[in-house]
């Protein structure tokens, strides 16, 4: 009925001296489904653990926005006769991601450079509305700045309290806006290229 050792080397508790067991003697160690669920609870926090300190200790992922046509977009409003202050072409590097248009009256393009951000906003809007709307609540002057180009001659300058700049000039009753967070060398690249020209 029960597994047998060899005389010379058995035990009276059923064990052999090399410390095996008999055939049909339970092992030693239990298992237990309440144990294997308290072990696998312990796994799954131990994971949780590690991807959350993963996910605390590497950088933000950064999405870059897609580049839209704002060529195209120009030359929908041109066709309307709606005349829009736009860059003919854009430095190396540099690319258009978002159009902001309501027509006839608020005309809008963000740009990506490697230095930054850098948006055109031309609109009836007041100066000081739009330096409210897309620069600060709390911006200084500097002084006037000529970038060159064909828009104006004169820009006013503006700087808010963490450095971002805008330049602004009136040009056909309305109020053009360059500003972001790119460098001021930027900025004045991008409103030096500025036209009203047809799409060429």
């Amino acid at each position: 009925m029960y597994g047998t050792v060899s005389p010379a080397r058995g035990r009276q508790d059923g064990t052999c001296e090399t410390g095996t067991v008999s055939e049909q003697q339970p092992g030693r160690y239990q298992r237990s489904p309440a144990g294997m669920i308290g072990a696998m609870i312990v796994l799954l926090l131990m994971i949780g653990a590690f991807v959350g300190f993963r996910a605390l200790n590497r950088d933000e992922l950064e999405v870059e926005p897609e580049p839209v046509d704002y060529l195209a977009a120009v030359e929908a409003a041109q066709a309307e006769d709606w005349q829009v202050a736009y860059p003919a072409s854009l430095p190396s590097g540099w690319r258009a991601t978002s159009i902001d248009a309501a027509a006839g009256v608020d005309w809008g393009v963000g740009f990506l450079a490697p230095g930054g951000f850098a948006g055109v906003r031309q609109s009836s809007d007041s100066l000081d509305q739009l330096l409210r709307t897309y620069v600060d609540e709390d911006t200084s002057g500097l002084p006037p700045v000529e970038p060159g180009g064909e828009l104006a001659q004169r820009w006013q300058a503006f700087e808010d309290t963490e450095g971002d700049l805008a330049y602004a000039a009136e040009v056909d009753g309305q109020t053009v806006l360059v500003y972001g967070s790119a460098p001021a060398e930027d900025l004045l690249t991008l409103a030096g290229r500025l036209t009203t020209e047809p799409v060429g």
